[in-house]
């Protein structure tokens, strides 16, 4: 019993003697992982592209239990290398042109570790003042950046949010929409709002919609087609509304698209929202991938007009070299945001809140905690420069013009739409393929792609992604920053 006890007692004095947070073991630690990264990277180009493994792999290489007894890092670290990174598609490979671009960098890394390190939760000024206000600084050094009207910047009245993803982004926006309208005509009228957007709009748009409680039979895909690059019309736009307001409905919510999923398309900002403000439609603008390229004076136009939208929002973590996650969001009226989103519990009530002086950023997101992503974009900002991170995004858009050339030598290829930014929609031409089957309608035509992709990504030596554009199946080529290693 003796014996017993003091093996017990022996326990308790090892789980006391723990520190989570011991500084020198941190250090140790620490520069294990980032040798253990930097190695990673330094070797990147020998994992496939795309993992190879089988559903459910990871369940027969682990134990079904989390273990009693602490684990060296050593070991959890061999495992890593053993067990997690068969698992793991490559997204920084030189050999990854799939999806988009996470287009990653040493300021980022120090950016997320620095804030993590921190670990503040800043949901309101008062919770930590600095994460607040550089948040609010760095939104306007980018806006400034991409040459925003000053209405949707601080200085002007308007202000910018470091949320998630485009979900988040696009949610928010429709919700404070919905809630401007409601709280006109009533509660009640939800079930006449309308949402409006091209059928290439991202699918972020009808998730948010279904989450605001916008009726399904309520939600637009206006569809586009080749003739207009697969752009959002105008004039459909219009006629789409119009229709709406005969039958008693309520057009609410527009998102227009710069750089679409499939093809990277660009709606008509300007003349969409001219369309839109006629009839009181609240005006989002989704740049999602491509709005980083507005850094750039020779990309600007593309959201040229946005002076008539309401908000806007882009990922830093896809072609902003800001690890995952950042999602910029400005807005004309953050009054909107705030009345639409905010909660004031006792427990948070304080002194600068009161004073009307401050940004609570959680009235501006769905969630109350946040983390101080703000840390990571100004290391960005600060660490590359405008010139430089301009110079890197025309470097990618220069190799896949590279690309775009390659494809048209070849006859047995064809660029199916027009590259805007820095991604190449290709396919087998219908002549190719009749060539090798003696017959082709476009399923086949589909099909033969659709084989070849397949083909091509098993072999871990690249990796691509498709998308459909009015029913052509088409090869996507997107270029980030760590495909500039493959080819330099």
């Amino acid at each position: 019993m003796d014996s017993l006890e003091a093996r017990h007692d022996l326990k308790n004095d090892s789980t006391r003697m723990l520190n989570p947070l011991d500084p020198e073991e941190f250090r140790r630690q620490g520069h294990m992982i980032i040798d253990f990264l930097a190695d990673y990277y330094k070797s990147i180009e020998k994992y496939p592209v795309q993992s190879q493994v089988e559903p459910g792999y990871l369940s027969t290489r682990l134990p079904d239990s989390a273990p009693l007894e602490p684990e060296p890092i050593e070991t959890i670290m061999q495992d890593v290398e053993n067990h997690i990174i068969p698992g793991i598609t490559h997204w920084q490979s030189p050999n990854y042109f799939a999806y988009f671009p996470a287009s990653a960098s040493i300021a980022g890394f120090l950016g997320e570790m620095v804030s993590t390190g921190f670990n503040v939760v800043g949901f309101n000024w008062v919770s930590s003042p600095a994460a607040t206000e550089l948040e609010s600084i760095v939104m306007d050094w980018f806006g400034k950046m991409l040459q925003l009207p000053t209405s949707f910047l601080f200085l002007g009245g308007g202000g910018g949010v470091l949320q998630g993803t485009t979900c988040e982004a696009i949610l928010c926006t429709l919700i404070a929409a919905r809630d401007q309208v409601l709280n006109r005509v009533g509660r009640e009228s939800i079930v006449k709002l309308v949402i409006y957007g091209s059928d290439q709009a991202h699918s972020a748009l009808q998730k948010a919609a279904q989450i605001a409680g916008i009726k399904p039979e309520n939600f637009r895909a206006i569809p586009t087609t080749k003739d207009n690059a697969f752009g959002l019309s105008p004039d459909l736009l219009e006629s789409a509304i119009l229709s709406d307001l005969v039958v008693g409905l309520i057009p609410l919510f527009l998102c227009a698209t710069v750089g679409t999923t499939s093809s990277t398309t660009v709606d008509p900002v300007g003349l969409l929202s001219n369309v839109a403000k006629r009839y009181g439609v609240w005006v989002h603008i989704d740049a999602a991938l491509a709005g980083s390229a507005c850094i750039c004076p020779e990309f600007r136009h593309f959201i040229d007009g946005i002076e008539g939208a309401n908000s806007f929002s882009l990922n830093a973590h896809k072609w902003f070299f800001t690890n995952l996650d950042c999602c910029c969001l400005w807005v004309k009226d953050p009054n909107a945001l705030i009345k639409a989103l905010s909660t004031n519990p006792e427990y948070l009530r304080n002194k600068a809140t009161e004073s009307n002086q401050v940004v609570d950023y959680k009235d501006w997101q769905v969630q109350l905690s946040r983390r101080f992503r703000a840390m990571k974009l100004w290391l960005v900002l600060r660490s590359y420069g405008v010139v430089n991170l301009q110079n890197l995004i025309r470097s990618h858009v220069d190799m896949a013009k590279h690309f775009e050339g390659l494809v048209g030598m070849d006859k047995r290829f064809e660029v199916v739409v027009a590259r805007n930014f820095a991604m190449v929609c290709f396919r087998v031409s219908p002549s190719a393929v009749g060539d090798c089957l003696k017959s082709c309608d476009e399923k086949i035509v589909n099909e033969f792609n659709r084989d070849l992709l397949v083909s091509i990504n098993g072999t871990g030596r690249v990796y691509m992604t498709h998308g459909v554009l009015g029913g052509v199946y088409v090869i996507r080529f997107s270029v980030d920053d760590s495909s500039i290693a493959s080819v330099s």
